[in-house]
């Protein structure tokens, strides 16, 4: 913003300056930070997974393994998409088909449902996955002066604001 900044105030780090009225800046502050956040998320998660010998997934169908490795129960697609906060059910479904094609995934009908769960493999490679994890995020985070309870309460935080923007959509929907 074209603002002076004084000496006690901090500049509005935003992610749209066009965006960030007075009234509202900070919801801009906190999409900015959520857009980097989620990049650097979806970078990693492909990273992690390239590691592990799966080059060819993106964030969204890593999250599904992840979610239908989930407590080791068979899931159906509309679970996993509601679960992911994933409004189109097409995406998910692509994702375990990659995922099934990798031999990571299987599939079981039951009665008129499918139901989704990992193979072997894909236990295996989620094994493997949290392995990395371990050793290059949680490790890393350990050894810093991170708050763990700060992170905790900042994962509140972020799921209450994804109901504000779910919120924010449905009205958007009916104009």
């Amino acid at each position: 913003m074209d603002e002076k900044i004084t000496d006690n105030e901090q500049p509005h780090i935003v992610s749209s300056e066009h965006l960030a009225s007075e009234k509202g800046w900070q919801m801009s502050e906190l999409e900015y930070g959520m857009v980097m956040a989620y990049n650097a998320f979806s970078r990693w998660m492909v990273r992690c997974m390239t590691v592990v010998g799966y080059s060819d997934f993106n964030g969204i169908d890593i999250l599904v393994l992840h979610n239908v490795n989930h407590k080791s129960r068979a899931k159906r697609l509309v679970d996993v998409a509601f679960m992911l906060n994933v409004e189109d059910n097409h995406v998910v479904n692509y994702s375990l088909k990659k995922l099934m094609k990798a031999d990571l995934v299987s599939s079981e009908k039951r009665g008129k449902e499918m139901f989704y769960k990992t193979t072997e493999e894909g236990q295996k490679i989620c094994i493997e996955y949290r392995k990395i994890r371990e050793l290059c995020l949680v490790d890393a985070a350990n050894s810093t002066d991170r708050n763990f309870s700060e992170i905790s309460k900042s994962a509140t935080i972020l799921r209450s604001v994804s109901g504000l923007y779910d919120q924010a959509a449905r009205a958007a929907a009916s104009l």
